[in-house]
């Protein structure tokens, strides 16, 4: 599966391994490239290319590790001396020992579905649909900006370990979209679509599964329709939350309050706390009987499937909250050997010069029996949400407010016109007990983030969410873009 030397660079490390207690060799080799046309210009391409080893290590009880990007047999053992030394400053000065550290013996592959490979098409034919894209998105002159993008990423790894672990994964992403921005009488607004809040692992079948090409059209004139309605009215009112927003709803409000190592304090300096302490799990109702939320590393070609995380933990699907019950925190093998909770393989590193910490995979909003129909036809004074555009919530990953590009009143049962500007707020228990709609599984879409930030020093990856329409009663709902 993997196309680099990756097996020639664990094989010369495995003939020269330190005699230490456990050690890994992670590999990473990634490359990407990302293309943009804006008002029909073409923008500066991006090629990357970012490869490197982490070696971690247990020995005389301490946990050390240390990264290279040199390769080389002399690059690989300089690492391994730096990492034997902060293992021995770690077993003086530790604030646990290095025996609960994780051993993996596991033999596994992962790669996602690719029809449509990215050297399938041209530079100058990846230029070609996007400058197609943009001028289609020209449609009125009270449009001000006009941009189409499409960015690949291909990310292969190999772990290795002193117990026979040999673990290859590769994740491939192709990401498309696109904006219109309109502007009357000092009102700005901007509409995105064709792929930009869905991505997802695959090649660029993904343009035509989101739509690329005929989205342009939905996305100009909702970006006009957007400058000239009203503002989002204010008060509490019901609210029918498409998937789209979902996404920013779940990843915040249960994603990140459930890591176990925010749980424990690890984040507290820089990415804060949770209001979820240990004592909850098995007891505490997170919402409704029909919140039903999962780690599933399993979904085909969701942005974060995997066959198991950095340390080395094989990824299996586990219930996070059942019925509304609070079951299992979001913690690698490390954290539940510190906390005595279970947990799920979500130890992951933004990349190879990044220890793994415990991070989001793919969280799932488990679908229910509603359809989109019979939710609007339940709901009195709402409004259905499209899209976010902007979050903010606490250092406990409590109390949040979001902004949605789109909003469309809901009166009588009936989907009235469009208002813009709208917002919403709330307090996380209280807001997912109001959960009184799930979408049916026809009505499931699957999308995540690529930008999901935490840790010291920072890392970011990529976050699967799927989700259906939801029906939430009596949240607070603001316009104005305030």
């Amino acid at each position: 599966m993997l196309e680099s030397d990756l097996q020639a660079v664990a094989a010369r490390f495995i003939a020269s391994a330190p005699a230490v207690d456990y050690w890994t060799l992670r590999l990473v080799d990634e490359t990407g490239e990302g293309l943009a046309v804006r008002d029909d210009i073409a923008e500066p391409s991006r090629l990357w290319r970012s490869r490197g080893a982490m070696i971690t290590l247990a020995a005389g009880g301490g946990l050390g590790y240390a990264a290279t990007s040199d390769l080389s047999s002399s690059g690989l053992a300089q690492a391994t001396r730096r990492a034997l030394d902060l293992a021995a400053l770690h077993a003086r000065l530790g604030l646990f020992a290095a025996d609960p550290y994780p051993r993996s013996a596991l033999r596994a592959r992962y790669a996602p579905s690719v029809r449509e490979p990215w050297t399938s098409l041209t530079l100058d034919a990846k230029l070609g649909l996007l400058s197609d894209a943009c001028r289609q998105l020209d449609r009125d002159p009270r449009l001000v900006e006009r941009m189409a993008w499409l960015s690949h990423r291909r990310s292969e790894q190999l772990l290795v370990s002193t117990d026979g672990a040999e673990i290859q994964q590769l994740w491939e992403t192709v990401h498309s979209g696109l904006s219109a921005t309109a502007h009357v009488d000092g009102q700005t607004q901007t509409r995105r679509g064709g792929g930009a809040e869905m991505p997802r692992q695959g090649g660029l079948e993904r343009l035509a599964e989101a739509g690329f090409s005929s989205a342009a059209e939905q996305v100009a004139d909702e970006a006009i329709a957007l400058v000239l309605a009203p503002e989002c009215p204010s008060g509490e009112r019901d609210l029918l939350i498409m998937p789209s927003q979902m996404v920013l709803q779940i990843h915040e409000s249960i994603g990140h309050p459930l890591e176990l190592d925010r749980i424990l304090g690890d984040e507290r300096n820089y990415a804060g706390l949770s209001f979820v302490t240990p004592e909850m799990f098995g007891t505490y109702r997170y919402g409704s009987t029909l919140l039903n939320v999962t780690f599933d590393p399993s979904q085909p070609n969701e942005l974060a499937s995997c066959a198991a995380d950095d340390e080395g933990t094989a990824a299996e699907r586990q219930y996070l909250i059942r019925d509304g019950i609070l079951e299992r925190p979001l913690g690698g093998a490390l954290s539940q050997a510190r906390s005595g909770l279970p947990g799920t393989a979500n130890a992951r590193a933004c990349s190879w010069e990044r220890p793994p910490i415990d991070r989001m995979t793919n969280i799932n909003l488990e679908p229910g029996t509603d359809s989109l129909e019979a939710m609007i036809s339940r709901i009195e004074h709402g409004i259905l949400l499209e899209t976010n555009r902007s979050w903010s919530i606490d250092d406990s990953r409590n109390k949040f407010q979001f902004g949605c590009e789109l909003g469309r009143l809901i009166e009588d049962g009936e989907l009235k016109g469009l208002v813009r500007n709208p917002g919403y707020r709330g307090v996380s228990a209280n807001f997912w007990r109001s959960l009184d709609g799930v979408g049916a599984p026809d009505s499931l879409e699957v999308g995540g983030v690529r930008n999901c930030g935490k840790g010291e020093p920072n890392q970011s990856v990529y976050v699967g969410h799927a989700s259906p329409p939801c029906l939430f009663r009596g949240i607070e709902v603001f316009g104005g873009g305030l």
